[in-house]
């Protein structure tokens, strides 16, 4: 691997050489180390070959459930500063663009939801669509109303539609549509693939997760987020689908003839890149803004069907109270202030993890700090965080977004073959529903990092501090 420095906190530093412009910054336990070891330090090279880009912001930071992506790695953060020559990456946002998750919780104790169970698990089976290719037949918009109305106002179309309540809007970020967004740089192509894909899961590591809050470590901050001991929740987890796909395709490509002409020497033809002012980057941000307002309507969409799947299991709204929690992105570049200056930050597979006070955040959690949401494998946990004042300082306000995988898919089906993954899960008391075997063998739990190591390097570090622990019961997968 690359050679860096330990400095403490599980902070770890790779000193600027060769093309590297800026030093990098990781978060990492002895474990992880192996793991990064283990596939060759890859995810390092690449953390290296972003810290090479013109414009950067130093340090280009990696959270703990870093793993080798499409020219940055999952988990990486790293700001531009336009007036140095930031650049705008597509491979620094990925092709599911607003890939992200969204709490909700309900009224519900486990104990209440245990006799209806199965009888959930399958109708939010039957109500969410899920798996690769996977249509929403009631929801096939026309291309013209698609790009007018859902690319334009995200959530907020959503809730016009009758797919929501006004009051969801204020506990998503950005209010559920990022500014800027452009529908007019989508293609056609990206409509017709996303168009009927609106109101569905998709495959991989997406998935809708019934779960229950088995333990508070912040009784403060739980409180504020309305979260308690036994409490039912819902964990989506779903982005762009095939639009988002697209909008990064065709853009890495126009990116790479950008950069020729503008002079961008690039380590890795996966960084493509254009300078983010340039009629070139204005483009590509008008055009993963529509993407990312997409999801946020997606997961908007997903939600109203969640709260309908409750109620034809027996559970009316007055009893199931399903309450937006907190929803937010994973895979986004967004204009942001970070010591007095306009920095355009990149967070792929991380998250905002803004601290108390921030004028961003929903006023129930001012004195809190933002929710940040890290879903762990379907037969461990996920954790609830709240953001802190050290991720200002350290990583542009951003922490993990998940446990991180460590196996690729092919090694995990291959670990699966000779078990039966369902039969285990539901011996652990967690109920899968899913569109195929093969989705559930590339999935298990093994092929992930332990998402509460993780969790832990970041607490550690003053990033985020945990707020509360989320076991899971119902999982829908593609």
């Amino acid at each position: 691997m690359l050679p860096f420095e330990a400095e403490g906190g599980n902070r770890y530093r790779i000193r600027r050489r060769g093309a590297m412009r800026v030093d990098a910054l990781f978060y990492a336990s002895g474990a992880i180390l192996e793991d990064l070891a283990a596939e060759g330090g890859a995810a390092l090279e690449q953390l290296a070959g972003v810290a090479a880009l013109p414009g950067v912001v130093e340090p280009v930071v990696a959270m703990p459930d870093i793993h080798w992506g499409y020219g940055f790695p999952i988990g990486a953060v790293a700001a531009f500063d336009p007036e140095a020559g930031g650049v705008v990456s597509p491979g620094g946002v990925g092709f599911d663009i607003n890939c992200g998750v969204r709490l909700l919780a309900s009224a519900l104790t486990a104990a209440e939801l245990a006799p209806a169970r199965e009888r959930l698990a399958d109708a939010l089976y039957r109500s969410i669509p899920a798996g690769v290719g996977a249509e929403r037949s009631e929801l096939r918009l026309e291309a013209r109303e698609l790009r007018r109305r859902v690319l334009a106002r995200g959530a907020a179309w959503a809730v016009e539609a009758g797919l929501g309540e006004a009051e969801d809007l204020a506990f998503i970020e950005s209010g559920g549509a990022l500014p800027g967004a452009d529908p007019t740089q989508v293609s056609q192509r990206a409509l017709e693939r996303g168009r009927p894909q609106l109101g569905t899961l998709g495959s991989g590591n997406h998935f809708l997760e019934v779960g229950v809050v088995d333990r508070v470590e912040d009784a403060e901050a739980a409180a504020a987020f309305g979260l308690f001991e036994g409490q039912v929740t819902v964990l989506v987890h779903t982005g762009s689908r095939g639009l988002g796909h697209q909008v990064c395709q065709e853009f890495v490509e126009r990116m790479l003839a950008a950069g020729a002409r503008y002079g961008i020497e690039l380590p890795d033809r996966q960084l493509a890149a254009a300078p983010a002012r340039s009629p070139e980057g204005t483009a590509y941000l008008g055009a993963m803004a529509a993407a990312a307002n997409f999801a946020f309507a997606n997961r908007q969409v997903i939600t109203a069907y969640a709260r309908r799947a409750f109620e034809r299991a027996g559970f009316p709204p007055s009893a199931h109270r399903l309450r937006l929690v907190y929803d937010l992105a994973h895979n986004t570049a967004k204009w942001e202030e970070h010591g007095g200056r306009p920095l355009l930050v990149h967070r792929k597979g991380a998250t905002r993890a803004f601290p108390p006070g921030h004028p961003e955040l929903p006023p129930a959690y001012r004195e809190a700090g933002q929710p940040v949401l890290v879903p762990g494998d379907m037969g461990r946990y996920s954790f609830v965080l709240a953001g802190g004042e050290r991720a200002m300082r350290e990583s542009f306000g951003s922490a993990c977004h998940g446990a991180g995988r460590r196996w690729s898919r092919h090694r995990a089906r291959q670990a699966a073959r000779a078990r039966d993954p369902l039969r285990e899960l539901e011996a652990q008391g967690v109920l899968v529903r899913a569109a195929s075997r093969a989705t559930v063998d590339e999935e298990i739990p093994e092929a992930y990092k332990d998402v509460a190591a993780v969790v832990e390097v970041i607490a550690a570090a003053g990033i985020a501090r945990k707020v509360a622990r989320l076991r899971p019961l119902i999982v829908v997968k593609g």
